[in-house]
């Protein structure tokens, strides 16, 4: 190498070294040295240990196990006396490599015991104005007593078992330990009052209606089997009211019970069809079965308010099998509706199925069943083909709720018949989300007593792209609205809540329990971050397989965080743990700007700047070879005349083309007149892509992302040149609001000008 070049190397080591250290404030002492605190820094601390039963891949190990409850029940729902009672008989298989000394069974209607302790947590404050019905709840009302009654708890031979309850949960104490791939079978006797759910919370209840008529929607309302697993060993979080289930796959016969003239569906298939349905009844449901455009009514408006008259004291059973499926739950009225619709999965079908009452109609059965098989399709696409015979939307005020083939939704017309566009919309996004939960966490079965977001953020996430499906395919009913007017999902609806006060906040990577802020936290904040990932930061194509991939890996299992986190990146090659840390660990936000931008002329007279450097260094100016120098316009080497210089008449870049560049290349080469340094700037602690775009003098634009790699080395300030034909007027950081950044004041160069209060109070106003 000549000595010429080496100099010239040197000589540029030391412009950027004295330019850095211009820009770095001396220290007063030496520092401390510190742990790894890059943003980008890999995951190992927070994650466990791959192991046999879950691997670094994110895919279940070649020993995953989980354990399995088969229960058959019969139930009988008493409508004169609110009541409910069952006899259920539980074999539950240990397929784990460990020894059991006991079981754990869940009695979560105990959260509605009258010595319940879970109004305890909450605290409470005096009101200076109350309305009556609150003052009543709150001072004058004995509490309801809805909790379990256990009459027995018998092995298999009708041995009494013995057995302890702690509040929500029961352990059983088996005569023998359970050994690995052994089988334990018991049965329980129970019943409890059923709670009026518009009075006691809740999500299962019933509703009266103003006919005296009640619609049941009943749930988490026998003994349920906890899990177990390799990560917990026994899930025995108690039922505090808000955190919702874990519970082991199996196999349900359930015979049901309930006045002669209700109408009933379920968890499962109907195993006696023919004995509960009238002809006309089986007449229609044929029909619905080869119906893929409209719902089929099975039971009429008609049909429904001739029943509601009559009040039978006789009785009817209900028979269903259901396979595979974590829980089990029904609804039941002599006031329902019921409509059907066929939906095409894989080389089959399932069905679409609303029950309502009159008091819902005419939105449910215009709406109800359109949005229960749109949902399935999307899901399906996003996920895999819906594996069980029917999803159910079932009509119940105030509520929103999910189990496997059914859910309740809340939404109804005024009395009057006058549907809110508010209402509407609820229903529609309520119906979508609860069918959702079908996939998330009733089949990809993850446990939201500890990690609320992988059920509802996951599932609130892919329902938003459900719902601009919805209104892709059923235009009408979103009109005058040209797409879906979802209410979480994109990134800018995220934004007044990560730029609340960040103490009252909490991570993603929460217990349920103790998340500030449910709503937003648990649902909308991992929602939009999922969807931000999708949109902006892997894009949909390794998104959605990545997506997919998971979802098929733990169909019928039990993931936890990090398996879905491994295998997003698995099925990617997108290295995601500083989004990861950023989003789900921490409670930091997104902001940011364009802090400055430097414009800058070529010229190949050696810069006052320069000169300095080299003098320092002990250089000689003769020493230095021709070089290419660039100044900016507020510099004292700038000339006027700089602005209008063409890089051909720069000396030394003429001689270096000349020298270097074969003359049939040299067309190719660009020939930039301007070149403009833009500093962004990141006062919030997430890094996330920079989404800049670059308008130039003649009005035509350029968009350019930058990986949030980017910040990997400064975590404050970075820089980019950009060089053009076209002096740039105007830079925008994320001009479409696509990163949830909290203050857009600082995006857009030049400064826009502040506006008084009094402009601010116009612009309001005329908004």
């Amino acid at each position: 190498m000549k000595s010429t070049n080496i100099l010239f190397l040197a000589v540029l080591f030391f412009i950027s070294g004295y330019t850095f250290a211009q820009n770095e404030a001396e220290p007063a002492k030496r520092e401390q040295g510190h742990y790894n605190t890059n943003r980008f820094k890999q995951l190992k601390e927070e994650f466990a240990t791959p192991n046999m039963f879950r691997t670094a891949s994110g895919a279940p190990g070649p020993h995953y196990y989980q354990q399995q409850a088969d229960y058959i029940m019969d139930i009988e729902l008493d409508d004169e006396n609110k009541k409910i009672s069952g006899f259920e008989t539980i074999t539950y298989s240990n397929n784990s490599p460990d020894v059991l000394e006991y079981l754990w069974v869940q009695l979560d209607q105990n959260v509605r015991a009258k010595d319940s302790k879970s109004p305890l947590i909450e605290p409470s404050e005096v009101s200076p104005a109350n309305m009556p019905s609150t003052f009543v709840e709150n001072y004058m009302t004995e509490a309801f007593d809805g909790g379990f009654n256990i009459l027995e708890v018998k092995d298999a031979k009708g041995n009494a078992l013995k057995y302890t309850i702690n509040r929500t949960m029961m352990r059983i104490d088996m005569p023998h330990a359970l050994k690995p791939g052994e089988k334990f079978e018991f049965s329980i006797k129970w019943w409890y009052n059923i709670n009026d759910y518009m009075v006691v919370d809740g999500r299962s209840g019933y509703e009266t209606f103003e006919d005296g008529n009640r619609g049941y929607v009943i749930a988490q309302f026998y003994p349920r089997m906890a899990v177990y697993n390799d990560v917990e060993g026994w899930q025995n979080s108690q039922f505090w009211g808000r955190d919702e289930f874990a519970l082991p796959f199996g196999n349900f016969e359930v015979n049901i019970t309930v006045p002669a003239d209700h109408i009933l569906d379920a968890t499962g298939n109907l195993q006696n069809r023919k004995e509960v349905f009238t002809k006309d009844m089986l007449k229609r449901y044929e029909e619905a079965q080869k119906s893929f455009d409209k719902p089929v009514l099975i039971v009429t408006e008609e049909e429904a308010e001739a029943a509601s008259k009559g009040f039978s004291k006789a009785k009817k059973t209900w028979k269903f099998k259901a396979e595979n499926v974590r829980d089990y739950a029904f609804a039941t009225s002599r006031k329902y509706m019921w409509d059907m619709m066929a939906v095409k999965m894989g080389a089959g079908s399932v069905m679409a199925v609303s029950l309502y009452p009159p008091e819902s109609n005419p939105l449910w059965g215009d709406w109800s069943t359109r949005a229960v098989a749109s949902t399935l399709k999307t899901f399906s696409r996003m996920t895999f083909d819906y594996p069980y015979p029917k999803a159910i939307s079932v009509s119940a005020e105030n509520q929103g709720m999910e189990y496997p083939m059914i859910c309740w939704n809340y939404g109804r017309p005024e009395k009057d018949g006058t549907i809110r566009e508010r209402i509407k919309f609820g229903m529609i996004s309520v119906i979508i989300h609860e069918v959702g939960h079908n996939y998330f966490p009733m089949i990809v079965n993850s446990d939201e007593r500890q990690w609320t977001w992988m059920d509802e953020g996951l599932n609130t996430f892919t329902q938003y792209v459900a719902e601009q499906d919805f209104g892709e395919t059923y235009p009408d009913a979103i009109a005058p609205h040209k797409k879906y007017p979802s209410r979480r999902g994109p990134a800018k609806n995220i934004v007044d809540y990560m730029a609340g006060d960040q103490s009252q906040l909490a991570p993603i990577m929460t217990k349920g329990l103790n998340v500030y802020s449910f709503g937003a936290n648990a649902y909308g904040k991992p929602a939009t971050a999922l969807n931000i990932l999708r949109e902006t930061v892997m894009g949909r194509e390794l998104f959605d397989f990545a997506f997919k991939t998971y979802a098929n890996r733990w169909m019928f299992k039990h993931p936890t965080p990090e398996d879905f986190f491994r295998t997003m990146e698995d099925a990617s090659a997108v290295d995601l743990d500083w989004y990861w840390r950023e989003w789900f660990y921490t409670t930091n936000y997104v902001d940011i700007g364009v802090k400055d931008v430097k414009k800058y002329h070529v010229t190949s007279k050696m810069t006052k700047e320069v000169k300095e450097i080299i003098a320092e260094r002990g250089i000689l100016e003769t020493e230095i070879p021709a070089m290419v120098y660039m100044v900016t316009e507020d510099s004292e080497d700038y000339e006027e005349s700089m602005k209008t210089a063409n890089l051909k008449d720069i000396q030394p870049l003429r001689d270096y083309i000349e020298e270097n560049i074969p003359v049939e290349e040299r067309p190719s080469l660009k020939n930039p007149k301007y070149f403009h340094e833009i500093t962004f700037e990141k006062p919030g602690g997430i890094p996330m892509p920079i989404l800049a775009k670059y308008t130039y003098s003649d009005g035509t634009s350029e968009r350019i992302t930058y990986p949030a790699q980017i910040w990997r080395k400064n975590d404050g300030y970075v820089s980019k040149v950009i060089a053009s034909e076209k002096e740039i007027v105007r830079v925008e950081v994320d001009p479409e609001e696509e990163t949830a950044d909290i203050d857009t004041s600082n995006n857009v160069w030049p400064r826009q000008k502040e506006l008084g209060a009094f402009e601010e109070f116009k612009n309001n106003s005329r908004k």
